[in-house]
């Protein structure tokens, strides 16, 4: 039986007023790389490469292709070996309607039994663009 994968919803504060500095690090090679993965490669036109470790050691390395970007807006992208046609990860930059602070906004998607964890990496993941950036 092939179970569907969750979608899961993430808003995180950031501490800019800016988009541009945001869109930097969420859309850029050199902007991953210093806080969602050890190494971000472009492979193609629209595909990345992101690996977690050092390729001379133990590493992990995943394909994803940029299905869906608009500049200082959002950025989607899609595992290129993604069983699920209807799942992918997103980072949107927008405004908090309660606070009007600036905001992250990740989509992602994990099997139901997977949520909790994937809710976890995308927490230490944003600890530690806060922690490279100060956004």
């Amino acid at each position: 039986m092939n179970k569907s994968k969750q979608k899961l919803n993430i808003e995180y504060p950031l501490a800019t007023k800016s988009h541009s500095l945001v869109w930097e690090q969420i859309s850029t090679i050199h902007g991953l790389e210093r806080w969602l993965a050890d190494h971000v490669e472009k492979v193609d036109d629209d595909v990345i490469a992101l690996t977690w470790g050092e390729q001379w050691t133990d590493h992990h390395t995943l394909e994803a292709r940029i299905v869906d970007q608009q500049k200082n807006s959002h950025i989607r992208l899609q595992w290129v070996n993604e069983d699920d046609p209807e799942a992918f990860w997103e980072m949107r930059i927008g405004r908090s309607e309660l606070t009007d602070e600036l905001c992250l906004y990740v989509a992602d998607y994990a099997l139901p039994e997977d949520i909790d964890d994937l809710h976890d990496l995308w927490d230490g993941n944003m600890e530690r663009l806060h922690r490279v950036s100060g956004l």
